[in-house]
């Protein structure tokens, strides 16, 4: 089913938007798998005879969703933890934008363009499925490393988040 022609803002109101990270490492057992969420970000797919989507987020509003795995669950200073190594490490705090510079299709979307995370951008390519009821989900796969960012480690390299993370994002869009 195709999406209706016009413009459609999405956010947090009325979508949502997660990284996915994995670990690895000798210690990748004391490690979580964590689900962070985008709790401050815009975008917009405009729909007609030119389709286009842009996004923008707020590096600093990623959380802890929640966290797979690992030796004990974790707290809410664990999670704090995170957020700051996040902030002051790998994203340090500057914004993230996508910007497309293609868009195929009507039901799937085949979405190419340029992401910018801390500072480099990077082309990214990735598909939007759309549902008969408008429902929107599509999935990013990303290295950190394309970015000039270095993964997190912990305990001397012996815990390591993966390179590649996933960024999800799901939504309901007006269909024609």
């Amino acid at each position: 089913m195709p999406i209706a022609t016009g413009t459609h803002k999405l956010g947090p109101d009325n979508a949502s938007l997660h990284v996915k990270t994995g670990r690895s490492g000798a210690a990748a057992a004391a490690g979580h798998d964590l689900v962070l969420n985008v709790t401050s970000w815009e975008a917009t797919l405009e729909v007609g005879d030119r389709t286009s989507l842009e996004l923008t987020a707020d590096a600093t509003s990623l959380s802890v969703l929640e966290g797979k795995g690992g030796m004990k669950a974790l707290t809410e200073d664990d999670k704090a933890d995170i957020k700051k190594s996040i902030d002051k490490d790998v994203l340090k705090k500057k914004a993230i934008h996508f910007k497309s510079s293609d868009v195929e299709g009507d039901g799937p979307l085949t979405v190419k363009g340029d992401l910018e995370i801390a500072g480099r951008t990077s082309p990214v390519q990735f598909t939007l499925d759309v549902a008969e009821d408008g429902a929107l989900q599509g999935s990013a796969p990303l290295k950190q490393s394309d970015f000039a960012i270095k993964p997190y480690s912990a305990l001397f390299g012996a815990l390591k988040v993966n390179d590649e993370l996933e960024v999800v994002v799901e939504a309901t869009v007006p269909t024609a």
